[in-house]
Parts: structure tokens; C-alpha cells; sequence
């Protein structure tokens, strides 16, 4: 077996995640050094460290950054985290009985700024998910994650973009298929939230849904529902002892930014640092 490094893979990871990679792995084939690879894009991951400054032991440096970038294109990345999700729930390692939703920013360093802006179209956001805020130029993920401190789904916006408007597309992205048959689990029993996601909208969204919710009001939305009487419409419920729980979702933020290259954002195209965000998850999730 290979010696494993600091921040490889270990055997017990590279068994888990080996199943799912494309490709037959044999001698001589087009993707016969998967796991060294790897491991390459995991230490440009976990330090930021420029493609040209990847140890050589990981092969030419070329080489990893273009597997990174075309399984990003391809959306090899996410079918992997997929899978990864659906083997988490068959093995009952998700709690779904209560999920967080939050957003973090991540500062653009300046060679993630510049993309040509006459570049071919591509699934993800056409502005590459590049906006300007207080800190600057700005991307910003807004996931929603489980009790364990691992993300379920996430979207990246510029990082001007507000938060309410967005949880009704971050929860229509949550999907997570089933090894046997029947449809994709997408709706957890409860979400919590902080005031920055309390709107009619979202809460006529999730009583539609069937979503248990914990979201706190802010008072200019408390006090103008009173001054309304009536027509104001009843008070929001609250549980404090479940809105405790919140910290589960900022400290699942805090794990995915430790990753340097997820706390900052050295990518230029949207979709590379979606898919970025994604090995991060997907190394979350191979931990036990």
C-alpha cells in the first residue's frame, strides 16, 4: 500500500470513495493514478497553494489541475458527492430531523477576478458568482447542512446577494437519491434559521412544503405585524431551545473554511469553485 501523507487519503477513505470515481483503473489506462491525483487537488484544497506549486509527488502539476478542472465541467464532482450522500442516508448517517441554513462570504483573491466575459456559457451562474460588498470582490456560498457539520446542498452568489431570496433555491436544490428504489429524499423535518431568512415568502414556502421551522423575526417585521392587528396575521412560533441548534450549521461553515482554497477563492470560473466547495463536502464526508 502507498504511504499515506498528511492530508491524503487514508486507506479507509480511498476504499470508500475508489467505487465511485470513473473509469476501470487498470494498469495503463486513461485514469490509472486516481488516488495520487487526488491527493494533489486535496493539498492545493487545504492550503490554496498556487497549481504550479503542487509537490511533485503528485505528478506534473498539469496534470491535477486539469482533472480538477474537467471533472468541475463534467460534473463528475457532483455525481461523486451524490453518491456520497446517498450512502450517508442508507447507512442512516444523516440527521434529517433538523437541518441549518446559513451563507458565509469568501473573499476573491485578484487572479479569481478577470474571467473573460465572452466565454462560452456553462450551467452554473453566467456572472461567475463575482460581486462587490463591503470586503470587496466577494463570492458567498449559502448551504444548508445537517447536525454531523456537513453540508447537504449549497449555491454560490456574488457576495452582495442577499440571503432571504435565496432559501427557497438552496432547499429546491436539496436532493438526496436512495441505493434502492424510490425518489430522492428532499425535505428534512425541520430548518432552523437566523432573522436573515424570515419573510412571508420563505415561511409560506416551508408551510406549503411541510418543513418545520425555527426562524427568528426581526423586530421591524414584529413590530409592523402588531401595528397591523389583524390583518397582520398571527405571531411567528419560537423555540429557543431548538434555535440553540443553529450553531450546528456556522460550525459546519467553519469545517468547509478551513479548507484555504474554500475560504478564499483563487478560482476564476464559477463553476471550478463550485466544484471546489464540493471536494471539500466530499472530503467531509469520507471522514467517519
Amino acid at each position: 500500500m502507498p504511504e499515506v501523507g498528511r492530508g491524503d487519503l487514508t486507506h479507509a477513505e480511498w476504499a470508500r470513495l475508489a467505487p465511485l470515481l470513473p473509469g476501470d483503473g487498470l494498469p495503463g489506462g486513461r485514469w490509472s493514478d486516481h488516488r495520487t491525483v487526488i491527493n494533489g487537488i486535496l493539498f492545493r484544497l487545504r492550503t490554496g497553494a498556487p497549481w504550479r506549486d503542487v509537490p511533485s509527488q503528485y505528478g506534473p502539476w498539469k496534470t491535477v489541475y486539469e482533472r480538477h478542472r474537467r471533472w468541475s465541467a463534467d460534473g463528475t464532482w457532483d455525481k461523486i458527492l451524490r453518491s456520497l450522500l446517498a450512502h450517508a442516508d442508507a447507512e442512516d448517517r444523516i440527521d434529517w430531523s433538523m437541518v441549518g441554513i446559513d451563507s458565509t462570504s469568501c473573499r476573491a483573491h485578484q487572479h479569481a477576478a478577470g474571467a473573460r466575459n465572452d466565454a462560452p456559457a456553462h450551467p452554473h451562474r453566467a456572472d461567475e458568482g463575482l460581486g462587490r460588498s463591503r470586503g470587496g470582490l466577494t463570492s458567498k456560498i449559502h448551504l444548508v447542512g445537517e447536525g454531523g457539520r456537513r453540508s447537504l446542498t449549497f449555491l454560490i452568489t456574488p457576495g452582495q446577494w442577499g440571503d432571504a431570496p435565496q432559501l427557497i433555491p438552496v432547499l429546491e436544490r436539496l436532493s438526496v437519491p436512495r441505493l434502492a428504489t424510490g425518489r430522492p429524499r428532499t425535505c428534512p423535518a425541520h430548518l432552523s434559521g437566523d432573522k436573515a431568512y424570515s419573510s412571508r415568502r420563505n415561511r409560506r414556502y416551508l408551510r406549503r412544503r411541510q418543513i418545520r421551522h425555527t426562524i427568528a423575526e426581526p423586530r421591524s417585521q414584529r413590530a409592523n405585524r402588531q401595528r397591523r392587528g389583524r390583518r397582520g396575521g398571527r405571531p411567528v412560533g419560537f423555540d429557543k431551545a431548538i434555535y440553540r441548534r443553529r450553531n450546528e450549521v456556522e460550525r459546519t461553515i467553519n469545517a468547509l473554511k478551513n479548507f484555504s482554497a474554500v475560504a478564499t477563492r483563487y478560482d476564476k470560473r464559477a463553476y471550478v469553485f463550485h466544484c471546489t466547495v464540493d471536494l471539500a463536502t466530499i472530503r467531509l464526508w469520507l471522514r467517519p
